[in-house]
């Protein structure tokens, strides 16, 4: 029966010396874990450690480019606001008499399309077939133009581009002309030669 020695603790903790002539850069790096102040955690790689700051690209500061533009943009929008009420009379009418209903009452500016399609066209047509026509249309332009997924500028998106600015055209047409070009009765007038004026209200 052979006799196996248990090495103790004593003999367990003993570390080898490493060979001067195999040590490498990180084994002359060592240092006894009595002369370190701190303890290893956890190891992180270089490049999450070193971040390269990126600068914003294609950007300009708020003031003065902003903000100039936006100043100039409200100046010529109050000259046009003072113009229109100087040179355009405001539609103001009578009182309003309860016993007495108009024959026929503009839409506000924002339904003046529709009323003007009313015009031409069947109720079902004009009030429901039409808009339902504009509004799924103008959500399927995106599916249409599938040319460049990744394009940015108007100019590489021309058939998205030419399809929305038609509706744009037809759906601003037909309010101009319900706005200028309607008088009393709703009848097709022509400002200053046919009418007095503009007629916003019957």
């Amino acid at each position: 029966m052979t006799d196996t020695k248990q090495p103790t603790e004593t003999e367990k903790r003993i570390v080898q010396p490493v060979d001067p002539a195999r040590r490498t850069e990180i084994d002359k790096q060592r240092v006894p874990m009595s002369a370190r102040p701190y303890r290893l955690l956890a190891l992180v790689k270089q490049d999450a450690v070193v971040r390269v700051q990126k600068e914003p690209d294609d950007t300009v500061m708020t003031w003065p480019h902003l903000l100039a533009i936006e100043f100039l943009a409200a100046a010529v929008m109050s000259v046009f606001l003072l113009a229109m009420g100087l040179f355009i009379n405001a539609p103001l009418e009578e009182l309003a008499n309860g016993n007495v209903t108009p024959a026929v009452a503009k839409a506000p500016w924002y339904f003046l399309g529709l009323q003007e399609l009313l015009a031409y066209f069947h109720p079902t047509v004009a009030g429901v077939l039409v808009p339902t026509f504009v509004l799924v249309g103008a959500a399927l332009i995106p599916y249409v133009d599938r040319g460049d997924l990744q394009a940015v500028r108007p100019s590489q998106r021309k058939t998205a581009v030419m399809l929305f600015t038609m509706f744009c055209i037809l759906g601003l047409t037909v309010t101009f002309v319900g706005i200028f070009f309607r008088g009393p009765g709703y009848t097709f007038v022509i400002p200053y030669v046919t009418s007095p004026g503009l007629h916003f209200a019957l």
